[in-house]
């Protein structure tokens, strides 16, 4: 009699403890201070700068807040200083996201360089030591996000990146995106004739970080190589194994080193050529599906296609703000991702918001809770139950 009165409370017991997150809405440490491991069974949620939506982007508060937010990946772009030390920084120039105009002791470092084809103005990375690098202070790229962040927080290296992600209280992958080889190459010189791809490669390997897609070494220290320059991935494929992403930009930008069209880089024949060396590509989300006046159009066959040649699609980006999000989805960053998750099939996103991002996704395709062992579930189950199997 007890048992048959209970029957639906067990039922809906194990629906809760085995089935959600309900009780545990963000990935933590699981017993004994085990990692969670790497969720790989749902499109990996790619915080795009960190949490830049938020805070200053590639900054160790943008990163720690998407840890927060339960993130999969932290994404980073790698340029160079003058002395050569690897740093996380988006644009070639300093002057969108720090203070560097505020500083008067640097008001002669402003110089033009050609960068893949086009004259630009500014104060370059390169022509800055580390040591006058970290005298900055970072910016809110955008007006209309939140501006209370601005001048807090320094340019961050490589290495430091990956201590944040090392430090993480469960497994967190890193995204790092080779930044612009060929200018870097031009214009940074490392010791031995290394190039700026070597230094990279060296730095992941100093940190324990190698391993094909899903392999165990691979699981314990995720990791995805990115770049627009197809030469750089291809040249570290023989450096190391970890798998690598080709980034591609908008239909009318030629790659930055190869000076291929989009057409060209998107061909059946190239995804035959460049699948022996990455794992997936990268392609900004309008080049999948084309606009016009704020409306997305059909979509193209792109996505299809990739995945018939075993390739991942990671696309960029997505932003929750309603200057970027098309009038398809009516303002509603959530109905943004069910569209691209659901009905293009995409394997992972590049978000400014990985809160959101989460939230959806946790909503739609909750994780099963593994920070218990099945003793403890059977013990949580347990204690649902028995105050109504005594009444």
């Amino acid at each position: 009699m007890i048992l048959a009165r209970c029957l639906p409370l067990i039922w809906l017991s194990l629906l809760t403890v085995c089935a959600g997150r309900t009780l545990h809405p963000l990935p933590v440490k699981g017993p004994k201070n085990v990692k969670l491991q790497l969720q790989t069974s749902r499109p990996y949620n790619i915080a795009h700068r960190g949490s830049n939506g938020e805070i200053p982007e590639e900054t160790t508060a943008a990163y720690l807040k998407a840890i927060e937010e339960g993130t999969d990946f932290i994404e980073t772009d790698i340029l160079s200083s003058k002395d050569g030390v690897l740093i996380c920084f988006h644009d070639c120039i300093l002057d969108e996201t720090t203070d560097v105009a505020s500083h008067k002791e640097f008001a002669d470092r402003k110089r033009t360089y050609d960068v893949q084809g086009f004259n630009i103005t500014g104060f370059f990375t390169f022509d800055f030591t580390l040591k006058e690098l970290k005298k900055l202070r970072t910016k809110q790229r955008y007006t209309f996000r939140d501006q209370q962040y601005n001048g807090k927080y320094p340019i961050i290296t490589f290495e430091e990146f990956i201590t944040i992600a090392r430090d993480a209280p469960r497994v967190v992958g890193i995204y790092p995106e080779i930044k612009n080889p060929v200018l870097m190459n031009q214009h940074v010189k490392w010791p031995g004739g290394k190039r700026f791809e070597d230094k990279v490669v060296e730095t992941l390997k100093k940190y324990g970080y190698g391993g094909s897609y899903l392999s165990k070494k691979w699981l314990k220290k995720p990791l995805f190589i990115q770049s627009f320059a197809p030469t750089s991935l291809v040249y570290i494929s023989n450096l190391t194994d970890s798998p690598k992403v080709l980034l591609i930009d908008d239909v009318t930008m030629p790659t930055q080193d190869t000076n291929q069209t989009y057409a060209e880089i998107t061909s059946d024949t190239y995804f035959d050529y460049i699948k022996q060396y990455v794992v997936g590509i990268g392609p900004w989300k309008d080049t999948i599906i084309p606009v016009n006046n704020n409306y997305m159009l059909a979509p193209t066959d792109l996505v299809k296609r990739a995945h018939a040649h075993n390739l991942q699609v990671h696309p960029y980006t997505y932003r929750n703000e309603h200057e970027y999000l098309h009038f398809n989805f009516s303002q509603d960053p959530y109905k943004e991702y069910d569209y691209w998750i659901n009905k293009i099939g995409v394997d992972g996103l590049f978000t400014d918001f990985t809160g959101s991002l989460h939230n959806f996704q946790e909503w739609t395709s909750p994780l099963p809770d593994t920070s218990k062992s099945p003793r403890q579930l059977l013990g949580q189950i347990a204690s649902l139950v028995l105050p109504y199997a005594k009444a």
